[in-house]
């Protein structure tokens, strides 16, 4: 598998001068099967940038959609997604919820008084793919597993026909006040042995415990399930809007020296727009 990052940014869109290096789109990214199979993690403003690539390439296969939730950070850039103006493509939704499957059949985003062009203009064919078992994808398996966030999110693992895998877990709170819906030790054998685990890292003990019940996790967090899942390496995703390109840095070289002290055979990423990593 292929993996790109279009969309890094968690809550709201940050563009400037302090984030032009990690980037400042909300969270977007493509997976590239092994049979060539496009699979579409999420919808935030990242999505226009894999649109026009798409476009570009001409790529004439179904585009598979999965949304983790529908917080407007990770589906805002959906009307924005070139590809849905034209006839040729097909693109799929893939929700696993209810709310999920009634967003796949009219989209808020698409209302009247939120854009210009109405869903069921759009010339491209678009379907969902509802149930509540795994999604057989081109040459992958998709699984699914409920996350500790706000009104619910979905967390994915990729699992492709040659072995590697990715798994997808953002907008998730490792460490709930109240309620859990998963718990880390579920979460870590979800995971095992993944070759990618991207997994939400918007906030550092610092921010604590002010945000604490926000629907995510402190780096630290992430790392442990990385170690605790034995997966080969993790991306830290969905930044802070108020974390700058400079704190982002300092995020990178602390979760590094960390692996090295705790999880040797760790590699760690801090995700940015056009970070590529194959699987």
């Amino acid at each position: 598998m292929r993996v790109r990052f279009y969309g890094v940014r968690g809550s709201i869109p940050t563009p400037g001068p302090s984030t032009v290096r990690y980037g400042g789109n909300t969270v977007c990214v493509e997976l590239r099967l092994a049979d060539d199979t496009c699979i579409v993690l999420d919808a935030g403003t990242g999505i226009r940038e894999l649109g026009k690539q798409l476009v570009l390439e001409d790529y004439k296969k179904p585009i598979h959609l999965f949304i983790t939730h529908g917080h407007w950070d990770h589906i805002m850039g959906l009307p924005f997604f070139g590809p849905v103006y034209s006839k040729d493509t097909t693109l799929i939704f893939h929700p696993t919820t209810e709310s999920g499957l009634a967003g796949a059949r009219d989209p808020i985003m698409f209302a009247s008084a939120h854009f210009p062009v109405k869903f069921t203009d759009l010339p491209a064919r678009i379907d969902a793919d509802a149930h509540h078992g795994d999604h057989r994808i081109g040459s992958a398996v998709v699984s699914h597993i409920n996350l500790n966030h706000p009104g619910g999110a979905t967390g994915f693992r990729i699992q492709d026909a040659d072995g590697t895998s990715i798994c997808y877990l953002t907008d998730n709170e490792l460490d709930p006040p109240g309620d859990v819906t998963t718990t880390v030790d579920v979460l870590a054998r979800f995971s095992a042995g993944t070759n990618l685990l991207i997994h939400d890292a918007q906030y550092l003990p610092s921010d604590m415990p002010a945000k604490r019940g926000w629907g995510h996790s402190v780096v630290g967090e992430a790392l442990r399930l990385a170690r605790d899942a034995e997966a080969r390496a993790i991306v830290l995703h969905h930044h802070d809007p108020d974390r700058d390109d400079a704190a982002l840095d300092e995020i990178g070289v602390d979760a590094a020296s960390w692996a090295q002290r705790h999880a040797r055979s760790l590699a760690t990423h801090v995700a940015r727009e056009g970070l590529i990593i194959d699987v």
